[in-house]
């Protein structure tokens, strides 16, 4: 009898289903104690799963169980980190990994640098748009685009600038987040510049969500936790740094500060969100030492812009609670209008629409609205032109072309008149991706991690072609400099050769 209860202990700790078979062998247990045992036995072999497998939970955009995984995040960073060090190894070393590791081009001998294009979040304006070169429209007469390199990145969710030849992102590395910048040809890590920090929460997991961004030669880059640093973009050495939140006096988001720092003129403008008065700041881009603070918003999880409306320069902000504009030299209101997302969860970038107006877009929220933002005297006000639920982004952004708004009507792609609200089509299940616009076209990196192109039409919705980039779930935005495509997730990043250079 005693060897018989060893054997079964054993068998469900050690494997549950052999555990399983033997307990409803066993003879002489009653049909409750079966079931209590057989739903015992279950639990134990789902916190095997977890906590000795390592299976976790992948969670899609619309919060549904989309996967599952056996990659440890340890196993991962020993993957990054293994690649990294194949990049940095001797010539004679790296024929004896080249095997375990997907290895970025050869380093480059070209001195050329392109002008910078892609230094800000979504790129120029914000506005999600490439317009610098061409971009290839029929890939099917050409083939897939070029792929120049793709490799192993750490988590988070933030997208990349570009400028002087290097792409910078921020990403997780064990306990530490890294803001890092590399070759932006050959993928090779060129700096990186890690600190203390781990963000992670249930459904999205673990790293920072903003992008850093460039300007003169420097790095402004903001964690997941709060802290905010200047870095010197050729070296990636600290100029200065704090931490917004304690700053400001006010406690992290649900899932992370998210919002990119903007920078106008000598400052640079971020939303720490909460505390009485401090709800939006701006620092000495310079120096770190603060020039003003406004509002008493909770914060979104969008990033300001700024944009000229009603004449006026400003910038615009969507909060947890409203849009507003405010005066750029001391954060005074200008407008305001109402705008509450639950949950907090307005993530949608603002869309300037022409020079008085603006869209707004929110999901689970107030859908979408364009807004007119008038003058009378040295007034200004936000009206609503209309408002209506047929563009609901969630955690992607929309783009403009030629009066017509492109972006995911929750998990479809649709086409909207920017005037009237007037949807135009809706198609293209490519679940909770993200967009920009290119040479007439859209660009669309799907969650799963594919890149499809849509042609920017309000005829109709016309797929050209896809292709596949990364794996894995994939909230990233991408970007565009230069002709290349770059695509990152929380477990790889990729280039790719989407148009000609600049100059050729």
């Amino acid at each position: 009898m005693l060897r018989g209860r060893l054997a079964l202990w054993a068998g469900i700790l050690m494997f549950p289903p052999l555990g399983l078979m033997l307990w409803w062998m066993r003879r002489g247990v009653g049909p409750v104690a079966r079931i209590a045992g057989t739903l015992g036995i279950c639990l134990v072999a789902v916190v095997e799963l977890f906590a000795v497998y390592g299976m976790r939970l992948e969670w899609n955009g619309a919060l549904k169980v989309s996967g599952v995984s056996f990659e440890t995040r340890a196993q991962r960073d020993a993957r990054l980190e293994a690649s990294r060090a194949w990049q940095r190894a001797p010539a004679a070393a790296l024929v004896e990994t080249a095997r375990a590791v997907t290895a970025p081009a050869p380093a480059r001998t070209n001195e050329h640098v392109t002008p910078a294009y892609w230094t800000d979040f979504r790129g120029p304006n914000r506005a999600g748009v490439y317009a610098e070169t061409e971009i290839d429209t029929d890939w099917p007469a050409s083939g897939l685009p070029q792929r120049l390199w793709k490799q192993p990145v750490g988590g988070g969710y933030a997208s990349f600038t570009v400028a002087e030849g290097r792409a910078y992102t921020i990403e997780q590395r064990r306990g530490r987040e890294a803001i890092t910048a590399y070759d932006v040809e050959n993928g090779r890590e060129l700096w990186a510049f890690a600190y203390p920090a781990l963000f992670d929460e249930i459904m999205g997991g673990a790293g920072p969500r903003a992008t850093p961004v460039y300007h003169e030669g420097l790095i402004y880059s903001l964690g997941a936790k709060g802290d905010l640093y200047c870095l010197w973009a050729n070296t990636g050495k600290p100029k200065w740094s704090k931490n917004i939140l304690a700053d400001n006096a006010t406690r992290n988001q649900q899932w992370g500060m998210a919002a990119s720092p903007l920078i106008v003129d000598r400052m640079v403008v971020v939303t720490p969100g909460g505390a009485p008065g401090k709800s939006i700041v701006a620092y000495d881009r310079l120096s770190g030492e603060p020039v003003w603070r406004a509002l008493d918003d909770r914060a979104g999880y969008t990033s300001p812009i700024l944009a000229t409306l009603a004449g006026r320069r400003q910038i615009v902000w969507i909060s947890a609670q409203r849009a507003v504009g405010l005066a750029p030299e001391n954060g005074a209101l200008l407008w305001e209008y109402a705008f509450p997302a639950q949950m907090d969860m307005n993530c949608s970038q603002p869309v300037v629409v022409d020079d008085a107006s603006v869209l707004l877009s929110s999901s689970p929220g107030p859908g979408a609205a364009l807004l007119e933002i008038t003058k009378t005297g040295e007034a200004y006000a936000a009206r609503a032109v209309w408002q209506n639920n047929r563009m609901k982004n969630k955690f992607n952004s929309s783009v403009l072309y030629q009066g017509y708004i492109y972006g995911f009507d929750d998990a479809i792609l649709a086409c909207i008149d920017a005037k009237t609200g007037e949807l135009k089509w809706k198609g293209g299940r490519y679940g909770y991706g993200q967009l920009l616009l290119a040479g007439g076209a859209l660009v669309v990196v799907t969650e799963e991690g594919e890149v499809v192109l849509v042609r920017a039409t309000p005829d109709k919705h016309q797929e050209l072609m896809r292709f596949s980039a990364v794996e894995g779930r994939t909230w990233n935005i991408p970007a565009i400099d230069n002709g290349l495509l770059l695509v990152r997730n929380s477990s790889e990043m990729a280039c790719f050769r989407l148009g000609r250079a600049a100059g050729k």
